[in-house]
């Protein structure tokens, strides 16, 4: 590979992780603002999401986001004891308790739920309908190729 082809790909990758980063700050702000109303926080919206189809542990729910169980630790402990989620017993695993939403949960996420449709009716509109449902392929194909690259998704391996 010539030198200019690589840089041109470090170049893809340096604008393609700014970008991302852009977007996780626009969708952590308009997760904050259509969180509020609710009394809930982004955080707190993002982990009771994680468990509405069904209970997961702490650890799977850092994993499916991406982030630290400790920060979901956290975040779970805090719903817990504003009633909005609920510790439950794992058939699994003795220790690690199931968190499920309460039926406060499900009502507080549902508060949300006229304010995220309405930015996704926005969305779609200047996207299309066609190029949101891209947009969102695109994504997902980026996460998980770069879960393949990074083997577990946090150390990058580096190639000789």
């Amino acid at each position: 590979m010539t030198d200019a082809a690589r840089r041109e790909r470090q170049d893809l990758l340096s604008r393609t992780a700014l970008t991302v980063f852009r977007l996780n700050g626009q969708f952590l702000a308009v997760s904050e603002e259509l969180a509020g109303p609710a009394g809930l926080t982004a955080a707190r919206w993002q982990v009771l999401g994680a468990v509405l189809r069904e209970p997961l542990p702490v650890s799977g729910i850092a994993r499916a986001m991406g982030i630290t169980r400790q920060s979901v630790q956290r975040v779970a402990d805090l719903l817990v004891r504003q009633g909005l989620a609920a510790y439950a017993p794992n058939p699994a695993h003795r220790r690690a308790k199931l968190l499920r939403p309460t039926d406060a949960g499900r009502a507080a996420v549902a508060g949300i739920d006229p304010g995220h449709a309405a930015l996704a009716d926005r969305l779609a509109t200047a996207l299309g309908t066609d190029g949101f449902a891209e947009t969102a392929q695109v994504l997902e194909r980026l996460a998980a190729a770069l879960d393949t690259v990074t083997g577990d998704g946090r150390e990058p391996v580096m190639e000789p």
